[in-house]
C-alpha cells in the first residue's frame, strides 16, 4: 500500500525542492535594485494621477446585486426539484416534496417583500 503513494510522495518531495531552489537562487543571485519615489509611484501613462483612483459606487448596487443572487441561486435550486419532481412522486408522498418547494419559495417571498417594503429596489432614494 505504502509502494502504490510513493511515486505521489517523491513528486511532491522534488516539487518543492524546486520551488525552494528557484527561491534560493533568486534572492542569492538577484541584485537589488534601487529605489526612489519616482521609481516607487503608481504608473499612469505618463500622466499625473488626479483625484480619487476610482469612482465609488453606490450602495443600492450591492444590494440589488445581492437580491440578484440570492433569487438566481433559487432558480438553481428550483430547476433541478422540477425535473426530478416526477420522479419523487413514485417514490415519496406527492404532497410532502411539493410542501418543501412551497417553504423555500415561501421564505424567500417574505424575504423579497421586506426587500421591497424597505426600498432596497427604489433607484431614487
Amino acid at each position: 500500500m505504502v509502494q502504490d503513494y510513493l511515486p505521489i510522495l517523491l513528486q511532491v518531495i522534488v516539487a518543492i525542492g524546486f520551488a525552494g531552489v528557484a527561491l534560493l537562487a533568486s534572492v542569492v543571485l538577484g541584485r537589488v535594485g534601487r529605489r526612489n519615489p519616482t521609481k516607487d509611484s503608481a504608473y499612469e501613462c505618463g500622466m499625473i494621477a488626479k483625484g480619487e483612483p476610482q469612482p465609488r459606487f453606490s450602495v443600492k448596487f450591492y444590494l440589488v446585486a445581492m437580491l440578484f443572487i440570492l433569487f438566481d441561486i433559487e432558480l438553481v435550486f428550483m430547476y433541478p426539484w422540477a425535473v426530478a419532481y416526477r420522479d419523487y412522486i413514485a417514490t415519496y408522498n406527492a404532497w410532502t416534496i411539493f410542501g418543501s418547494m412551497f417553504g423555500f419559495v415561501f421564505i424567500l417571498m417574505v424575504g423579497f417583500v421586506y426587500a421591497i417594503k424597505k426600498g432596497a429596489l427604489d433607484w431614487k432614494r
